[in-house]
């Protein structure tokens, strides 16, 4: 890509129109100090005392996140909090972030905050150190009035958006957004507006959704296909090509240090290597980050090289960003690129 194409693509993304429909959760970070040791009185343990409190919106919040910093000019997130703090907390922070419509996003006491508690130590001169988490999920199934609800928030945005990116972040099914109810609502508009471009990804796999334009990683990939997780490049391009034309949509699959591949229903398919790595990474977050940045190009004109080249620089910034799940800004990219 050259460098007056980046400007071409990146400088329509502040007219797109954007909805994220998925779960969004709360990523809460305790940073704790352990140059301030103490043991607890009551139980003879060690008190981890915590000297700074940050939170962020995660999971489909990241894709958002990245979004904002990638400057879409309008964003609706579509999902739910619980009316309590950490539901607060979740739509504060929603509701600061530039752009960001919250028309569509219900709170409502039949649901709690799904919420990721970060635990890290923090000392000088070293990278952070997570603990392990502390996650706090809805174990039983969304009331059937709450997926109507989403459902019609879906139905009403996809007449006024650009793009549609569904986010399924939840381990047990029927607990987050994503609901079957949900899923059909998404196979209506992907039938009645063809043109629209609906992009999901799933952490169960996206075998129950319908054929929209996939982006997955490897192992989510050789699960679809029913192949072994070990799938070498060549067997990622053969099986991602057959699934593009399937669906008749794009399919992208991410393959950590090999980059990402693209693969298109007319079968074009397009790898692009990862850029090396610059010094100590974590990779929390990378994937959101091209899920955003595939559906800013893919929505400005890119071709689907142009697409997965932007979405793969984005993923080389934020895997080098600690402590926090990052984002990418077109500032950064430019600079990644053409530095």
């Amino acid at each position: 890509m050259s460098p007056k194409r980046f400007e071409t693509i990146t400088q329509r993304y502040a007219s797109l129109r954007i909805a994220v429909v998925g779960d969004f959760c709360l990523d809460r970070y305790l940073e704790i100090d352990p140059e301030k040791p103490e043991t607890s009185i009551e139980t003879g343990l060690p008190v981890y005392n915590v000297v700074r409190v940050r939170s962020q919106p995660g999971a489909a919040g990241t894709i958002l996140n990245n979004l904002v910093a990638l400057g879409v000019g309008k964003l609706y997130p579509v999902g739910f909090a619980g009316e309590d703090g950490e539901g607060y907390e979740l739509i504060r922070s929603l509701r600061e972030k530039g752009g960001v419509n919250l028309d569509y996003f219900l709170q409502t006491p039949d649901r709690r905050t799904f919420t990721y508690c970060k635990p890290l130590i923090v000392q000088s001169g070293q990278a952070p150190r997570e603990l392990n988490r502390l996650d706090s999920k809805n174990w039983t199934q969304t009331p059937a009035k709450v997926g109507a609800q989403l459902a019609s928030f879906i139905e009403a945005l996809s007449a006024k958006v650009d793009a549609i990116i569904i986010m399924d972040q939840v381990d047990i099914a029927e607990t987050g957004v994503v609901t079957r109810q949900v899923l059909d609502t998404i196979r209506q508009v992907s039938h009645s507006r063809s043109q629209l471009l609906l992009l999901a990804d799933s952490r169960r796999g996206l075998r129950q959704f319908p054929p929209l334009c996939f982006k997955m990683n490897v192992a989510e990939l050789a699960k679809f296909a029913a192949k072994s997780p070990r799938l070498d490049l060549d067997d990622v391009r053969t099986e991602a090509a057959a699934l593009a034309r399937k669906n008749g949509r794009p399919v992208f699959v991410t393959i950590a240090e090999q980059g990402i591949l693209g693969a298109s229903p007319s079968g074009e398919v397009e790898h692009v290597p990862a850029l090396p790595v610059r010094a100590e990474i974590d990779v929390v977050g990378a994937g959101d980050a091209v899920t955003a940045n595939l559906t800013c190009a893919l929505s400005s004109g890119a071709t689907m090289r142009e697409a997965v080249e932007l979405a793969n620089a984005a993923a080389s910034i934020v895997i080098h960003q600690l402590g926090t799940t990052g984002t990418a800004a077109v500032d950064q990219l430019r600079r990644l690129l053409w530095a």
